[in-house]
């Protein structure tokens, strides 16, 4: 017997083995069970989701032998016959191949013959957006009012180029792209019932290249099965589909963490030896960082369905949520711009390098600084001067408890501290009391309570005990409204001031109320932004 390919094998058969779409089929299932069948079904979607599938199953449904229902039996005669392709009552056309109004009208002639074997005549309409203007012409009249025997099931990837007629005359089902986890879990469940041998690399690496198609995550599992002699490898997978190890990904956003141009370069280096489509690679980098910004927002949201969930977190304590902000922004754009690169390995490290040169200017370091000494101090100082120059007294007020301490001052060590990414973020939303007996007194703004954890916590600790250079606990209060302001309230005050003011000058500005006067202009609010 000839081999059947396993997107064909595990087509699914019924409603019950259908993977995803449970908004269509739950609708589907309830008209079938209750008797409210409508006489034209449109089924949108992108390839290899399951449009021509559900279409056969509800055909199946209809003609049954044992009645309708959401259950057709699998034995009978009309739906083995189905299943094997040659059901004379279920019509399938290929639209892209019969586009002239001379087939749909020669398909549409024998519309009002009762069905020769089944109880419904289905016609199966696939990619009808091919059809021609005059096709749908001939089509909408039966469409609308066909004979009762008649079901029409049209399935389309381009539902846009369909005439509104034609739409407003069909029940629409929009079928979405299967997740990285239906898909997997499919493929777990197929290599099981095949008995062949894989690692959950293997399948995260084969669902992902599938983008959402089930029936592409099957041809491809097909053809990996056969590049490893039986069996999936994660390293096969990847050099069957062309695509390098995700710790490279990692890696180098490690080093951009580090600000390392070095290392950057020679991440790059080493993975060129690899060829890699370093548009699909920098693609990956800015779905990561996409991640990260969740991860910093909201840890408990990042799932391990790409077994990558320990390495993200790290990443999102590493990276600021500025930095990640600003990587993601600029790799979108370089994954834009890199076609127009004269080298794909020089736009790539170009991107790279343009995330490092464009940092965010840390609050308060503008305002402070000239202009042409910024350089010099953004670089990082001896610690030996910041100690000094930043060290607190201790706040003790009466009775042996903590008084609250400068913001300012608090702004200032965190300044010093080697703290990065969330447990900095967490820093700034603290107000700080002072330390006594070696505890560092903070109470976190209850507008931010998702950014603490223990994680951050001892961070914190580790890097106040190097402040200090003695050993300190830190004590995070909750309070539901602070008494004092925080460093990141603080600044985002000021920035609020410096806007106040750069707008109002823009309203006393004498030469602008004159160009308003004489040529009825307006100030686009939007616009008006402080001077640095």
């Amino acid at each position: 017997m000839s081999y059947q390919v396993l997107a064909r094998k595990w087509r699914p058969r019924n409603f019950t083995e259908l993977v995803g779409q449970d908004h269509v089929q739950r609708a589907l299932v309830n008209a079938l069970d209750n008797d409210r069948l409508h006489h034209a079904y449109l089924f949108t979607g992108t390839r290899g989701v399951g449009k021509t599938t559900i279409a056969r199953i509800f055909a199946k449904s209809l003609n049954c032998e044992e009645g309708v229902s959401s259950t057709p039996c699998g034995k009978c005669s009309a739906c083995e016959e189905i299943n094997e392709g040659r059901f004379i009552d279920l019509i399938e056309v290929d639209a892209a191949s019969r586009t002239k109004v001379e087939d749909t009208r020669e398909l549409l002639e024998n519309v009002q013959y009762a069905p020769t074997r089944g109880r419904y005549k289905v016609y199966l309409i696939d990619e009808v957006h091919m059809l021609s203007g005059h096709s749908f012409n001939a089509l909408l009249k039966t469409l609308e009012e066909p004979p009762p025997h008649v079901k029409f099931l049209l399935a389309t990837t381009d539902p846009q180029r369909l005439p509104v007629t034609i739409l407003s005359r069909c029940l629409q089902f929009n079928l979405k792209s299967l997740t990285l986890s239906q898909i997997t879990g499919q493929i777990d469940n197929i290599l099981k019932q095949e008995q062949v041998d894989s690692d959950a690399g293997a399948v995260r690496e084969l669902a992902f290249a599938a983008n959402g198609s089930m029936r592409d995550a099957l041809s491809l599992l097909d053809q990996a099965i056969a590049f490893g002699n039986g069996s999936l490898a994660e390293d096969e997978v990847r050099a069957m589909l062309g695509t390098i190890d995700r710790d490279v990904i990692y890696r180098l956003l490690d080093a951009l963490s580090q600000a390392d141009a070095a290392l950057l370069l020679d991440e790059v280096n080493k993975t060129d030896a690899f060829a890699p489509d370093y548009t699909a690679l920098l693609g990956d980098l800015v779905s990561v960082l996409q991640r990260v910004a969740i991860a910093q927002t909201l840890p408990d949201a990042i799932d391990d369905t790409f077994g990558d969930r320990d390495a993200v977190l790290a990443l999102a304590d590493k990276l600021s949520a500025e930095d990640v902000q600003l990587y993601y922004q600029i790799g979108l754009i370089g994954r834009r711009d890199l076609p127009l690169s004269p080298e794909p390995r020089g736009g790539f490290e170009m991107v790279l390098l343009r995330m490092l040169a464009f940092r965010p200017v840390q609050a308060g370091m503008a305002a402070s600084a000239p202009a042409q000494s910024q350089k010099t101090q953004a670089a990082p100082q001896p610690a030996a001067v910041k100690k000094a120059a930043l060290q607190p007294a201790p706040q003790v007020a009466a009775g042996g408890g903590t008084a609250d301490a400068s913001t300012s001052e608090w702004a200032g060590i965190i300044e010093s501290l080697s703290l990065k990414g969330m447990a900095r973020e967490m820093s700034l939303n603290c107000v700080f009391h002072g330390i006594q007996d070696d505890v560092v007194e903070l109470t976190l703004d209850p507008a931010h309570v998702h950014l603490l954890g223990k994680a951050r916590e001892q961070q914190l600790e580790a890097a106040l005990a190097e402040y200090y250079q003695r050993k300190v606990s830190v004590r995070i209060n909750q309070q539901d409204k602070l008494q004092s302001e925080t460093p990141a309230g603080q600044r985002s005050r000021q920035q609020n001031e410096r806007q106040q003011q750069a707008e109002q000058s823009i309203r006393q500005d004498e030469n602008i109320k004159a160009i308003q006067d004489t040529f009825g202009a307006s100030v686009n609010q939007e616009s008006i932004r402080p001077r640095d």
